[in-house]
């Protein structure tokens, strides 16, 4: 048995492993057990599962997991973590555990991890991909993000995040936390907050509110999408420039690709004035200008 993730349980692993917490990982470890069971137990873990855990710390979570999965894929980025969560998961076999980084850069997952949950879920077609993690503040915008272009995407993605990611991704047009993070998610998502968690609840304490969030991209959301690239870079770059009216970020994002006449008949087409902007825009009417302009190409491009 995995003993239970406490401070003081904590504080002497890492004291007898010689390591301390490295905050620049976002090595903040939640020690309140009703929240790590309640991360684990909205994620609706069964046997033709394959979690994947981004951030293995001590493997407490992965521990919980592994006894509801089929099989876990966890990494970790600190090789001092992951001797030391090695030894605590040494009886756990559908346990995969990588060190390295997730993240090849900000755009792209490592191939060799990719590869790992690729092999797993092609074990057996009624096998799932879902992401299950207590998310390093540092890469969590990225780990969520390009999940969702990943050839595997997973049917869930139940993490904890800094509450004020968990705010721009579940903000509505016209607010201040409303930017592409936010029409991109909910593009093809469905996203709850589940809970607001305060720093009490990690060690070390983070200086930030935090939130377990439950996000379940939708196939019918995703359908309407013909080219989901192009969306996601169109999306990314009309709210570069925030401040900039509409107008103005599609010439910038087409420079070269589409002409003034022809930028302003999509915008004549889609009712979008002159003092239109990106953050006005509910994703039904990012999606219809997306589609537009994506059309207006292949038209300019022959």
């Amino acid at each position: 048995m995995i003993p239970r993730q406490t401070i003081s349980f904590l504080i002497q692993r890492f004291r007898e492993a010689g390591v301390r917490p490295d905050t620049r990982h976002g090595q903040n470890f939640l020690v309140d057990l009703n929240l790590v069971e309640l991360l684990v137990r909205t994620a609706r873990l069964t046997r033709d599962d394959v979690a994947l855990e981004v951030g293995t710390g001590t493997g407490a979570l992965t521990a919980m997991m592994a006894r509801q999965a089929g099989a876990v894929v966890t990494v970790e980025i600190s090789a001092e973590l992951h001797q030391l969560a090695r030894e605590e998961l040494i009886d756990f076999g559908n346990v995969t555990m990588l060190c390295q980084d997730a993240l090849h850069n900000k755009n792209r997952f490592d191939s060799r991890l990719l590869d790992a949950i690729g092999q797993l879920v092609a074990q057996d077609p009624k096998r799932k991909l879902k992401l299950v993690a207590n998310l390093p503040y540092n890469i969590a915008t990225p780990v969520i993000s390009n999940l969702l272009l990943a050839d595997i995407v997973p049917v869930s993605m139940t993490v904890t995040i800094q509450k004020e990611l968990a705010e721009r991704i579940t903000a509505r047009p016209s607010t201040k936390d409303y930017n592409a993070l936010s029409v991109w998610m909910q593009s093809l998502c469905d996203i709850e907050i589940v809970r607001i968690l305060p720093p009490t609840v990690f060690w070390p304490r983070p200086k930030v509110f935090s939130a377990i969030i439950h996000v379940v991209p939708d196939p019918a959301k995703r359908a309407r999408i013909p080219d989901l690239l192009f969306y996601h870079q169109f999306v990314r770059a009309v709210f570069l420039h925030r401040r900039k009216f509409l107008r103005s970020c599609v010439l910038s994002a087409f420079k070269k690709r589409l002409t003034k006449p022809q930028v302003d008949a999509v915008m004549t087409q889609l009712s979008l004035g002159p003092d239109a902007r990106a953050e006005q825009l509910d994703v039904e009417q990012m999606l219809a200008l997306s589609d537009a302009l994506r059309e207006s190409l292949k038209s300019a491009e022959g």
